[in-house]
């Protein structure tokens, strides 16, 4: 007998090991009691979100908390997918100067979890931003390829020679999980040979382009942009910007407009430091005429006035009569299938746990345009939590948190 006794002895402590580990709770963080919108899937009301290994793993009315090794209380506030901000400025370069923003510092605490670089760098700095940048960041970011070689910012973005748009598809083939179309910027030549650079690089590679559209003359317009020269699908940004007549001398939205949005054009908002004015905004909301998406156009000149934020702009869009859910949508969903990523911007079941959790006080607020001119609201949306891939990154009033006189604190590790 005494034979059997060890496996016997050894069976019995597998089997008490499985059932241990069969007893674990199968979320790592449940966010409990948050109105739920996710607008790919249609959700709109009180859920709860249980995220294990970095991903969603349900979403679901009443999830037991005892499921879950830990539970966040977000009663109150509304969860939703991590914002898709997809205009910013964050390739720093290593030589002085430059506008760019660093992208850490700036994303979670407003609720963004992926970031798209609008044509900082081009075809032949993008292997530096991808190295000390992209690889380097906790939030995830994408790029718009510049069709201007130099990128942004560095004198050559008039110069047709630097607009390869074989060395830009080539560029873009070869680095498919980051770049996901191409940039037009700033061209102040009279023709359109930036703008067809980077339409012919999204024609060799199936992706999209950005425009940010530049001086503007007889023949060099937005009615011939959106007509003759841009496909569906391609992103006009700073659509509220004025400076290339989006709005007409009699205060009437510009026909262009509209036709342009026929012909599939999507139109992102792209505050920026200078491109995002009350006197285009309100006449065209009044005109029913509403963006596609929102972006913040993220740069030192632009973070500390009247942009601020992801969420300071969300809530521009809200008191200018946009609903709350439509607001989510225009800086997750919609964002994300503009850059043709289907697995950003949603609460999939099996996605990355990248979540913002959102509060919205009401009170007197005031917002502030790109020329400093205030507009009143009522409604204010403020990030309370940011979770990327199930870890929280951000948050606000320490929900996530364990209280003082009970953390396990371990002095001796303090290194000062």
């Amino acid at each position: 007998m005494a034979r059997w006794c060890l496996p016997l002895r050894l069976s019995m402590s597998f089997l008490a090991l499985a059932c241990a580990l069969s007893a674990q709770p199968p979320y790592d963080l449940l966010l409990k009691g948050g109105h739920t919108i996710d607008p790919k899937n249609g959700i709109d009301r009180v859920m709860d979100v249980g995220i294990a290994g970095g991903k969603i793993a349900r979403v679901a009315a009443a999830i037991d908390p005892g499921q879950a090794k830990q539970t966040v209380d977000a009663a109150g506030l509304y969860v939703t997918p991590g914002l898709v901000d997809i205009h910013v400025h964050v390739y720093l370069w290593q030589e002085p100067g430059g506008e760019a923003a660093q992208a850490d510092a700036h994303s979670f605490r407003s609720g963004v979890t992926t970031m798209v670089d609008a044509g900082s760098s081009g075809w032949r700095t993008f292997p530096d931003f991808r190295r000390r940048i992209v690889d380097r960041s906790l939030t995830r970011i994408l790029a718009f390829l510049n069709i201007v070689g130099a990128g942004m910012g560095t004198g050559k973005e008039d110069d047709p020679a630097e607009m390869d748009a074989q060395a830009a598809a080539k560029t873009a083939k070869d680095n498919p999980d980051v770049i996901v179309g191409f940039k037009t910027a700033h061209y102040a030549g009279p023709g359109w040979e930036s703008v067809d650079g980077a339409v012919k690089a999204g024609a060799l590679t199936g992706l999209p382009v950005m425009v940010d559209f530049g001086r503007i003359n007889a023949t060099r317009n937005i009615n011939a942009l959106f007509l003759d020269k841009l496909r569906p699908g391609d992103i006009f940004t700073h659509c509220f910007s004025g400076h290339r007549e989006e709005l007409l001398a009699s205060g009437k939205l510009n026909p262009a407009m509209e036709a342009g949005r026929k012909r599939g054009i999507v139109f992102d908002i792209g505050h920026g430091a200078g491109s995002f004015y009350w006197y285009v905004a309100v006449p065209a909301y009044a005109a029913h005429f509403y963006p596609d998406s929102i972006s913040s156009d993220l740069h030192i000149n632009s973070m500390n006035a009247g942009m601020k934020d992801m969420t300071n702009i969300m809530s521009k869009l809200l008191n200018l009569g946009s609903p709350l859910a439509e607001v989510i949508r225009m800086a997750t969903w919609a964002p994300a299938q503009e850059i043709k990523r289907p697995l950003l911007g949603n609460l999939d079941v099996g996605a990355d746990a990248d979540i913002a959790v959102l509060r919205l006080d009401r009170g007197n607020f005031g917002f502030v345009d790109s020329a400093g001119a205030r507009y009143p609201g009522s409604q204010l949306i403020v990030c309370e939590m940011t979770l990327r891939a199930g870890k929280v990154m951000w948050d606000l009033n320490g929900r996530a948190s364990q209280d003082w006189k009970t953390f396990p604190y371990q002095k001796e590790t303090w290194k000062h």
